[in-house]
């Protein structure tokens, strides 16, 4: 049986639900994972979403920012909302469902960005990313023992060489720094978790994600990052048959600056 996950920040919900609607008619994933959704729940697009076969939705959403949402065609329950770190933000989503047999846990992230500087002494926004990133140390032991677990998101950090246009020219800029990347590779080691993209794309194959909305002419400048990531626990990796990385979708209509990344599985 094929299963197909999707994941995408897009930077607004409401407001680029036309795309949204795009995406989700062309590529028809079984679930998509949505992050910095700029809602509170109550003002979720559940109609529209609905209206394209979605019909089970599960929403943690945060007014003007934040946010994170995971939409599907078949049952999803919902696990948990972890506050990390305490401040009250909208970042985590966790959904169990069931496919070919499997019980699947899918945690759907949306990691802080950090600010500008890269130093906590002067730049709480940084403080609070590097403690949020050493709180996820944690997830795969909370998932227990032997359990399906899939993690997706824009975790706001791209950890390897290759995951940057250029790794000299970014290593002392928020998003590659090597506090970030170690602690982002620290997450990965310690929870066993299996970095779908790069078994697919090995290094020094360039990935990315995102490409700034700064850039006059962001395709031909393509400095990019990969900053949205799909990983997941051993046993579901073997059965990863593609990852796409959407990248005309940053052409689009009022595009995000982020793009979809599509896993697709056969069990």
């Amino acid at each position: 049986m094929t299963f197909t996950l999707a994941t995408w920040n897009i930077n607004s919900v409401r407001l680029r639900m036309p795309i949204v609607a795009q995406f989700l008619t062309r590529f028809q994933p079984d679930i998509l994972c949505l992050q910095e959704i700029k809602c509170r729940d109550e003002e979720f697009p559940y109609e529209a979403f609905r209206a394209l076969g979605y019909v089970h939705m599960a929403v943690s959403g945060q007014k003007g920012y934040h946010g994170v949402a995971t939409v599907a065609k078949a049952k999803i329950d919902i696990h948990e909302t972890r506050d990390f770190c305490g401040v009250g933000d909208k970042r985590h989503l966790s959904v169990d469902f069931e496919h070919a047999g499997r019980n699947i846990r899918l945690h759907n992230f949306y990691v802080p960005a950090g600010g500008d500087e890269p130093d906590r002494t002067i730049n709480p926004k940084f403080g609070h990313k590097l403690d949020f990133i050493e709180e996820m140390r944690a997830m795969r032991a909370l998932d227990g023992t032997g359990r399906s677990s899939i993690l997706v998101g824009d975790l706001n950090i791209a950890p390897l060489e290759h995951d940057v246009w250029s790794h000299k020219q970014l290593l002392k800029i928020v998003s590659h720094t090597p506090v970030e990347t170690d602690g982002l590779k620290a997450v990965i080691a310690e929870g066993g978790w299996s970095d779908l993209m790069r078994e697919k794309f090995p290094e020094p194959q360039k990935l990315y994600t995102w490409w700034s909305y700064r850039a006059k002419d962001w395709d031909a400048a393509d400095k990019g990052r990969r900053l949205d990531h799909i990983w997941s626990s051993p046993d579901l990796a073997p059965h990863v048959t593609e990852i796409e990385i959407l990248r005309e979708a940053r052409g689009w209509a009022q595009p995000s600056d982020h793009v979809p990344v599509i896993a697709r599985f056969v069990f």
